[in-house]
């Protein structure tokens, strides 16, 4: 019997003992309640003692956590219609006012960020235009909301936002398809101003062309004219020089040549007088010399 006591002593030691120590990672915050009235507001990481089935030690993850929003419907400064999808990060850093403002509820903190981050992007988007929250001042509008979020939402939640971000925009469904169906409008009158603004640059181009051509030929014909001129008399003066150095032997060489193209084909018969100048350097040489 003595025993069974003992077993049992040591067991209820054993269930004690690990009733009254817990650990806290370094991933974790933690807070401390005695009959459910916080006591303890933020438990440094590490080893620690609690009364047993007096205290509760509640955990909460420390690293940064996201908020997916639902997308909601904002308006622009032009009272232009938005559908917005956005999201937040966000990380507890104190612990006490998490815990009271959400009862220990992540799923409760997420959802008043979301509410929160709603409204912030309802008053940023109001405040710019179609334009400015597309692509002009995106980022800006960012950081402003967060900076706004972060003032209230470390006293009033407990938490830090680190960064909201707009994962899309898009337009209403009732608009969605006139507003494509007008941007194709545009685009396409754009396209045809462009295609009809290149067609009369090409005609100017290849009239241009055209006329260049023309005047290249004409110049180039106008050379060559020139050119041969030019050659025809430098050819003119080197015959006339040569026929002043020697005008009889010049007057042979024309004759042998003149007989050559004479009689380069056999078949043809000359009726010409014996006596004709054709025959001049033909007849019988004395001393040298034509009769």
């Amino acid at each position: 019997m003595k025993k069974y006591y003992g077993l049992g002593l040591v067991a209820l030691l054993l269930l004690v003992v690990a009733n009254s120590l817990f650990v806290v990672r370094e991933t974790e915050r933690a807070v401390m309640l005695r009959f459910g009235e916080l006591v303890n507001a933020d438990i440094p990481p590490g080893l620690h003692v609690k009364i047993p089935w007096v205290n509760r030690v509640r955990k909460f993850d420390a690293r940064i956590q996201i908020e997916d929003s639902v997308p909601a419907d904002f308006f622009t400064l032009e009272q232009k219609a938005l559908v917005v999808d956005s999201y937040a990060k966000w990380r507890i850093v104190d612990v006490g006012q998490f815990y009271v403002s959400t009862q220990g509820e992540v799923s409760r903190a997420g959802s008043l960020l979301a509410q929160r981050v709603n409204d912030g992007l309802r008053d940023q988007i109001g405040e710019r235009t179609l334009q400015e929250v597309v692509a002009g001042e995106r980022d800006q509008l960012m950081l402003d909301l967060t900076a706004n979020l972060n003032m209230d939402s470390a006293v009033d939640i407990g938490i830090e936002v680190i960064d909201v971000r707009v994962k899309r925009i898009d337009l209403p469904e009732d608009v969605r398809d006139s507003v494509y169906e007008r941007m194709i409008t545009e685009r396409n009158r754009e396209a045809q101003e462009l295609r009809s603004r290149g067609d009369e640059l090409a005609i100017g181009i290849r009239a241009d062309a055209d006329r260049q051509a023309i005047i290249f030929e004409a110049e180039a014909y106008r050379d060559a004219e020139r050119i041969r001129g030019e050659g025809d008399a430098q050819a003119t003066a080197v015959y006339a020089d040569a026929y002043n150095k020697d005008p009889e032997f010049y007057a042979f060489t024309r004759s042998l040549n003149a007989y050559r193209e004479t009689f380069a084909n056999k078949g043809d018969v000359l009726l010409l007088d014996p006596e004709s100048e054709y025959f001049r350097y033909l007849k019988d040489l004395d001393n040298g010399e034509p009769e």
